[in-house]
């Protein structure tokens, strides 16, 4: 019973209150409707009272139902202008309506508490001119009579919910050239008003038109999206706004995102976290300046990123600090030179690399830090690598790696080197300008060395097994030491310089010089003829265009550098051609080999010589200038296959030969010399020689000399001198001294055809 009873007093008092909120509504509603005017110029007179400038209102008209139990009213054609607009002429505010929810009860007292102000089809302009003079500063409080004091612990305009809808804003810095500028399709603001400042909830759906810290350089987030809810509050001891990190959505993908704003100092700081987004997607975040030197990069999976944006708001350095750090893993980048596969690090760019320096691309750096990757499938380990200076790049790194050679097959982008086995060790320092992002002018410094490497180099078809080096850097120099090659049965230890290689090799590649020094105890020539021969090629392999650019400057290098090589040889073989003690001064020369002096024991004597080979497509050109000492004939010819003839051979021959040489015929790509190409002089000398079972002569024996053996014409000594044309050579006058007969001979002698010696006999031994 008494339960009823309590419950029935319950609600009488709720219906009690009821009541009279809605009869307190109707009076304000009533007030307003009757007093429309009165509470316009109140509204304007509270808005108005602490403003350095002037807000107006064509009309108001209540909406009551909007903010029940609060009544609401709509100020239409709102303009708020500073006291300088008629010099400047950038309203503060234009706004079609603005809807004001009023404290009821306030109202009726004789008030005008606002409770909500809802900005709609606006636009905010707030302006600053070069002189730093802003439209804002209708906000600076007029001054007061400190004698009064106020009851209220709020502010006269403590507004708890703030709305726009469909408003435009627009901050211009001319001063500073800062341009933000934003399309709100909505911003709901739910404030509160304790003693040290305020705090409030503020819920954005924006579209970044500009975000311009310098309006030389381009917007950051240009027509990107803003959506999410940050959480802000005021301290007037800083005065400061501080956004604590929220979750705000940019482009579609969320961003954590807290800020301090220092309004006494125009500074702010700004802090960014994102977590598995694509580099390219960041980089078209940022301004035009920065994005289009990132973008040279390419980073194909999402990366982590934290930055910083921070203006001290003194203006010194017109743009801001900013600092991005990155954390890549397992993924790919591409970089001037080509791409790293499977690649780990942390990374960071700043536009301030030198602290206290200017901000800009001149100080800015990029840093790839406890780098690992696989560059042309070779494993590479950076522990820095930088870039700095973005106005005119320099690029700077100690790379280390350890790999067998054959992780490079397939990967160069063309097929120049086949590699089989062996493994590569290096250690450089590198730094570079970057044009164009791309390497210029290295400067290298540190060593490679390559251990049991087997290497087919396919242009020239040329096979190096065994084979090992150490490659030294020094800045701009290269040089070889410890080099051992095999070619087949051959054995070669090399050394090499290279002055001046890093510049060249990008610039001038042709006025590379080579200075090589070779030394074989057993060198088989024969295994060299590919470097007779024209270049071929496999066909090129699929790869990036950097892989395919760099792949070719090496192989353009490898062909139109010179190169001067210092050969000593024990014991040189080719074919039937065998000579000791070899010394050579060879220098190679776009497509020719020249021998500039070859000196070699051989047949009991030695040959000296200086000479070219000039390659041609079907054929080489060869020049031979030769002196030829006291060698055995016989075995002269033998050595040089009759010198591409077999009228007389090596077995028809006997004694020495002493020769000056001078001829020019062709050789072929395997080395054998073409019949009939031969033209030149030869001036000889023969000691003690016979001429053994040459079947011309026996022939003309048995029926011209029955009584003279010329099957074993001795000869003491003859001088002669041959003029060789192809399959003729002119025989000039020779006076001929043998044990078969004494006689002068001239001529035409012929391989072919045309054959036509004249033989005058002087005496005859024995009679005819």
């Amino acid at each position: 019973m008494c339960m009823k009873r309590w419950l029935k007093i319950s609600l009488s008092i709720l219906s009690g209150l009821i009541i009279l909120v809605i009869i307190t509504w109707l009076a304000g509603a009533f007030y307003i409707s009757r007093n429309k005017k009165e509470i316009l110029s109140s509204i304007l007179g509270q808005l108005n009272k602490n403003l350095n400038g002037k807000i107006t209102a064509t009309g108001m008209e209540p909406t009551l139902l909007k903010s029940f139990p609060g009544v609401s009213v709509s100020l239409n054609g709102i303009l708020l202008r500073d006291s300088l607009w008629s010099q400047h002429k950038h309203d503060l505010i234009k706004a079609k309506d603005i809807n004001v929810s009023l404290n009821v009860l306030s109202l009726i007292v004789g008030n005008v508490n606002i409770n909500q102000i809802a900005i709609n089809d606006a636009s905010i302009y707030i302006y600053t001119d070069s002189n730093g003079y802003s439209n804002t500063s209708i906000f600076k409080s007029k001054k007061t009579d400190t004698t009064k004091k106020s009851d209220s612990k709020t502010p006269d305009l403590a507004v708890k919910k703030i709305d726009l809808n469909r408003v435009t804003l627009t901050l211009d810095n001319q001063k500073r050239h800062k341009l933000f500028n934003f399309n709100i399709d909505q911003v709901a603001g739910r404030m509160q008003y304790p003693d040290s400042g305020w705090t409030g909830k503020i819920k954005l759906k924006t579209q970044v038109n500009s975000f311009a810290f310098n309006t030389r350089k381009g917007s950051f987030l240009k027509d990107k999206s803003l959506e999410g809810t940050l959480s802000a509050h005021y301290s007037r001891d800083l005065d400061a706004i501080i956004l604590d990190p929220e979750v705000l959505k940019i482009g579609g993908h969320p961003f954590k995102i807290g800020a301090k704003i220092e309004l006494d100092k125009s500074a702010f700081a700004i802090s960014i976290a994102v977590d598995d987004i694509l580099f390219k997607d960041v980089a078209m975040l940022l301004s035009p300046n920065i994005s289009s030197k990132l973008l040279k990069f390419g980073i194909e999976k999402p990366i982590n990123i934290r930055g910083n944006i921070v203006d001290d708001g003194s203006g010194k350095y017109g743009d801001p600090l900013i600092k991005v750090g990155i954390t890549v893993r397992d993924n790919v980048l591409s970089i001037p030179a080509g791409k790293l596969t499977a690649a780990n690090f942390d990374g960071s760019f700043t536009n301030q690399d030198t602290a206290g320096g200017i901000i800009g691309d001149e100080n800015s750096a990029i840093k790839f830090h406890r780098l690992t990757a696989k560059y042309f499938n070779a494993p590479l380990k950076i522990d820095t690598f930088t870039v700095t200076n973005l106005s005119r790049p320099i690029a700077t790194g100690l790379v280390t790696s350890r790999f067998p050679l054959s992780n490079l097959n397939n990967s160069l982008g063309t097929q120049d080197f086949e590699f089989k086995q062996g493994t590569a060790d290096l250690r450089l320092y590198c730094q570079a300008d970057i044009d164009n992002f791309r390497f210029t002018k290295p400067v290298v410094s540190g060593k490679i060395k390559i251990a049991d490497a087997d290497i087919l180099y396919i242009p020239r078809k040329l096979r190096l097994v065994k084979s090992a080096l150490n490659i030294n850097f020094d800045q701009n120099d290269l040089s070889i030491q410890n080099g051992h090659f095999q070619i087949g049965k051959s054995e070669l230890n090399v050394s090499c310089s290279i002055a001046n290689f890093a510049n060249l090799y990008y610039t001038d590649p042709d006025k590379i010089l080579v200075n090589l020094k070779m030394h074989s105890p057993q060198l088989y020539l024969s295994e060299f003829l590919p470097f007779l021969g024209p270049r071929t090629s496999k066909k090129k392999t699929s790869g990036g265009s950097s892989i395919k650019a760099a792949s070719k400057e090496l192989s353009n290098v490898l062909e139109v550098s010179k190169m001067n090589i210092n050969l000593t040889v024990g014991k040189a073989i080719y074919d039937k051609f065998l000579a000791k003690n070899l010394i050579a001064d060879i220098s190679l020369r776009g497509e020719g080999i020249y021998f500039n002096k070859i000196s070699v024991a051989h047949a009991g004597g030695t040959l000296a010589l200086n000479g070219s080979v000039i390659q041609e497509p079907s054929s080489n050109i060869f020049k031979i200038n030769s002196k030829i000492n006291h060698v055995s004939v016989k075995d002269f010819f033998y050595s040089f296959d009759n010198f591409g003839q077999n009228t007389i051979t090596n077995k028809n021959l006997k004694g020495f030969l002493s020769s000056n040489v001078n001829i020019a015929g062709r050789i072929s790509h395997t080395g054998k010399i073409l019949p009939r190409s031969i033209n030149g002089k030869v001036v000889f000398n023969l000691n003690n020689a016979a001429l053994v079972n040459f079947e011309p002569m026996v022939k003309v024996g048995k029926f011209a000399f029955a009584n003279r053996n010329l099957s074993n014409v001795e000869i003491k000594n003859l001088d002669g001198t041959l003029n060789i044309r192809g399959d003729k050579v002119d025989i000039s006058p020779m006076q001929i001294n043998s044990s078969a007969m004494n006689f002068n001979v001239k001529g035409v002698y012929a391989l072919g055809a045309g054959t036509n010696v004249e033989c005058f006999s002087k005496s005859n031994t024995g009679g005819a």
